[in-house]
């Protein structure tokens, strides 16, 4: 097992010899180039941006994914989607939703926080270039004004390639914002055609809605050849 040293040059080593933990390189940087190429093989960038000065790159060999047409909608979720109280959208306010994920319950704060300006630069001029995304959930607001005022109370964002979405973070200011976020987002890959969602790590949260592991031999079969198992 080894971690790899990254150049100027534009290249990743072969995930399968990474560490165990998924790291597989250090250095580069978070040009549109490199993160094109990394989540094309899998690779994403993870690092603490107030210790770490430069990105580690990981391509874990267990994925977890949620396929589209397998996205849990609990009796619960049911309900408050026929409820109509929020409005989702997608990629209306991307900046809004990558800072509500970096600051959301003081993560910011907290030791070995991610989610710093370097990153926010890089994925909001992905965004701007077409590969990034993201979901807003509003809360309509109860004012006199004739026009119609809403709040931003949750969503998500992530990498869209390959007709597949790679999910970064998603936050939530409301009781199941991010689920609805998240539900909202399968729909509409399924909709269209989108392959899977890549989730990256397994999280209760996200095995409630229906993820699963497969492994990364798997996950780039299906990338690579646009289809779903």
């Amino acid at each position: 097992m080894a971690v790899y040293r990254l150049d100027n040059e534009l290249w990743f080593p072969d995930p399968h010899l990474g560490e165990k933990n998924g790291l597989v390189a250090v250095g580069g940087d978070l040009s549109v180039e490199r993160l094109l190429l990394a989540y094309s093989n899998g690779f994403f960038p993870w690092f603490s941006f107030r210790n770490k000065e430069e990105p580690y790159w990981y391509c874990p060999q267990d994925r977890y994914v949620i396929f589209p047409k397998e996205i849990h909608i609990s009796h619960s979720m049911k309900q408050l989607m026929r409820q109509n109280k929020y409005i989702v959208t997608i990629n209306q306010y991307f900046d809004g939703v990558i800072r509500g994920c970096s600051t959301v319950d003081g993560r910011y704060q907290e030791n070995g926080a991610w989610l710093g300006p370097e990153i926010i630069q890089a994925y909001t001029e992905l965004n701007r270039l077409g590969f990034a995304a993201s979901v807003e959930v509003w809360e309509p607001l109860n004012t006199s004004s004739e026009k119609k005022e809403v709040k931003l109370v949750g969503g998500l964002y992530g990498v869209a390639i390959r007709n597949a979405f790679f999910g970064e973070s998603m936050f939530s200011l409301a009781p199941s914002a991010s689920k609805l976020a998240l539900i909202h987002l399968a729909k509409t890959l399924d909709a269209i055609g989108g392959l899977f969602i890549d989730c990256q790590f397994e999280t209760p949260h996200l095995k409630s809605m229906g993820g699963k592991h497969i492994s990364y031999d798997k996950y780039m079969e299906i990338l690579n050849k646009q289809e779903l198992c």
